[in-house]
């Protein structure tokens, strides 16, 4: 029997599994895909993340494929600078990296035989003090603990609430990785720009690479040409970054998060990750804060052992930060999304006069919070 199955061999599953292991217990990934791949694009590790890879131990490798972010810059459309705050503590830095180097990090500091691959779950259930869960290869395992990573559409959550499809919050996402840095682009810094009911995000993610992200209020999302349609004539870097993408390699998502739900899990189970707490891309936060998880967790099983007291300390904890992040997010991307010129105007304003403390404070909300030393 398995002491700790963690369904899901993403970032959250990932870090859950090497967390658990580093703590003395035993846990195995059981992933969906028949192979793991190198896809994706950009990731940020704020420094509220990279706090827990200090914990195990893999922020030096991290920093080997990352590229260090020390300020962000808010801009108009045409490269206007609005303002910018310095994120950076002289102590752990914020990186960006492309997702795949974070995952093949974890994967491979992870032992082999701990990891499953064609596993999707089907369902699962309690057998007096133990988990069963059974997956669509017909195979089936038993465990002590059963954790829920499997991502956005998760089959546990739906098992365990089944509250229906996530919430379509009205705008496109586009993900780029540009082998180029254009030389415009200031180093070691996150850019985002304004215009009407559109946003572009740019940040540099190591080995030479150029993270980019763009979001617009548009439901033609199928067209090839669309992205530089949109974008035309803005902040010339913009489209040096999309055209310099291979078309193939950009992703493309609608915003979408859930309500905040206290139901993380039932008897032996919980859910970790985007399975629980959904968020729009805002505040670039969604690994981040499956990591943060995956820690907490863990120190958990240190203080109580594997047991359901861990685990609904664990979602106590969890669930009152997770909540605030993914609203702030929401109500962010909401605000950066404004077409009316009233209110783009008063975007402007905002954000042009926002103090430095008052910014500075705002920053620190997200990134000053550490994993590793809560009180569990």
């Amino acid at each position: 029997m398995v002491q700790i199955a963690i369904i899901g061999g993403g970032i959250g599953g990932l870090t859950a599994a090497l967390a658990v292991q580093q703590s003395g217990f035993q846990a195995e990934v059981f992933e969906q895909a028949p192979e793991l791949h190198d896809v994706g694009a950009a990731i940020a590790i704020w420094s509220n993340a990279m706090r827990v890879l200090e914990r195990l131990r893999l922020a030096e490798k991290i920093l080997e494929y990352g590229g260090i972010v020390e300020e962000l810059r808010w801009m108009d459309q045409n490269g206007f600078l609005l303002n910018r705050v310095p994120i950076s503590d002289g102590k752990t830095p914020s990186v960006a990296l492309h997702r795949s180097d974070l995952q093949r990090t974890l994967r491979e500091t992870l032992p082999q035989s701990s990891i499953h691959l064609g596993h999707s779950i089907v369902e699962y259930r309690q057998q007096a003090d133990k988990m069963i869960a059974s997956f669509a290869n017909g195979q089936s395992i038993e465990a002590e603990l059963l954790i829920g990573a499997d991502g956005i559409h998760s089959r546990m959550r739906k098992q365990l609430i089944n509250d229906g499809e996530t919430i379509n919050r009205g705008y496109t996402i586009w993900r780029g990785t540009s082998p180029i840095t254009p030389a415009a682009i200031p180093p070691a810094t996150g850019i985002e720009l304004y215009g009407r009911g559109k946003r572009f995000g740019i940040g540099p993610v190591g080995l030479g690479r150029t993270g980019w992200w763009a979001s617009a209020n548009t439901g033609n999302t199928d067209r090839a040409d669309l992205l530089t349609d949109l974008f035309v004539g803005w902040y010339a870097p913009v489209m040096d970054l999309i055209e310099a993408t291979p078309p193939s390699s950009i992703l493309k998502t609608i915003a979408s998060d859930r309500e905040p739900n206290k139901n993380w899990g039932a008897g032996r189970m919980t859910l970790l990750g985007d399975a629980i707490h959904p968020t729009t891309p805002n505040l670039g936060q969604g690994g981040c804060q499956a990591m943060e998880d995956a820690i907490v967790l863990a120190r958990c099983f240190e203080k109580y052992g594997p047991s359901e007291t861990a685990l609904r300390t664990y979602e106590h904890l969890r669930h009152a930060r997770t909540a605030t992040l993914t609203r702030i997010s929401r109500y962010y991307g909401r605000v950066g999304q404004w077409e009316n010129t009233l209110a783009r105007v008063i975007r402007r304003i905002g954000l042009s006069l926002a103090p430095d403390p008052l910014a500075q404070r705002a920053m620190q909300i997200v990134f000053d919070y550490d994993a590793t030393k809560i009180r569990v």
